[in-house]
């Protein structure tokens, strides 16, 4: 029986939805990679294996980072994955630090980028060094919103800036010849970090953004119950309000909750049975 919301949309915009053409074009180069040894049980065989690891999850294991990061759901695999694998770090109270964390996503991802652990890190630590120790579940929160929203965060940071310069970020100017295309952006210092922002105005920007956004972002109506809940605050103060937000980790539906995260009967069973 199809579901409504494909009932309700036409083929075509329902297969760009569900990325459908970019793991046909995936499937296609495993396909001629592989083909001798796919050869030997045929190619039904080797699109139906291919399609079950899509939907079973596991078809990010070991993939280049320019693949785990293509689609919503490779992303949300690939946090499942890094939570299947490693949850036994959380089990044993271990505490890592970023460096030791990013070697554990490098081998589910090797070229994994170090950057994204990195501004993962900082959402824990904020401004301890980072250097310091981590326990898995601050780790993995943090680095779910980073990795998910990874674009969407970086248009947030742009928006968090120009409100410090007291810019309005909703005014588009078009760039000409004589301005350039690109405009480089001041970071995000220690000072302006600390001052915050207006919680009101800088939600009315985040819900124009959320409209016009073709990345994933997080449910306007779970941003704006965060940001009501104060009257100002920081950049990294949102990040946090997000990494520990119950209904933003169930809406993105990768993750368990925080009180059963260390709980996985399926796996338990996997290795017992191994």
């Amino acid at each position: 029986m199809l579901s409504p919301e494909r009932l309700a949309l036409p083929d075509y915009e329902y297969l760009a939805q569900r990325h459908v053409l970019t793991y046909m074009e995936d499937a296609v180069c495993q396909l001629l990679e592989n083909k001798e040894d796919i050869s030997q049980y045929g190619i039904a065989r080797f699109f139906t294996e291919y399609f079950n690891s899509v939907c079973q999850g596991t078809h990010i294991l070991f993939r280049e980072f320019s693949f785990i990061q293509a689609t919503p759901h490779n992303r949300a695999s690939f946090l499942r994955a890094f939570w299947r694998c490693f949850r036994t770090v959380g089990k044993n109270g271990d505490l890592l630090t970023m460096r030791e964390y990013h070697c554990l996503l490098q081998l589910l991802c090797p070229d994994f980028p170090l950057e994204l652990t990195q501004k993962a890190a900082r959402i824990v630590l904020m401004d301890d060094a980072m250097d310091c120790l981590m326990s898995f579940s601050d780790f993995l929160f943090a680095f779910q919103i980073q990795f998910y929203y990874s674009e969407f965060l970086e248009s947030v940071a742009a928006i968090y800036q120009d409100l410090l310069a007291g810019k309005n970020p909703n005014t588009v100017i078009v760039p000409t010849s004589s301005s350039g295309q690109h405009r480089q952006r001041p970071t995000l210092g220690e000072a302006s970090m600390l001052e915050g922002v207006e919680a009101s105005l800088f939600y009315q920007c985040l819900e124009n953004l959320c409209d016009r956004h073709k990345y994933s972002c997080p449910p306007p109506a779970l941003v704006k119950e965060v940001l009501s809940n104060v009257q100002r605050l920081t950049f990294y103060g949102f990040l946090v309000a997000l990494s520990k937000h119950h209904g933003i980790n169930q809406a993105l539906g990768a993750l368990p909750d925080k009180g059963d995260l260390m709980h996985d009967p399926a796996m338990d069973e996997e290795l017992e049975r191994l």
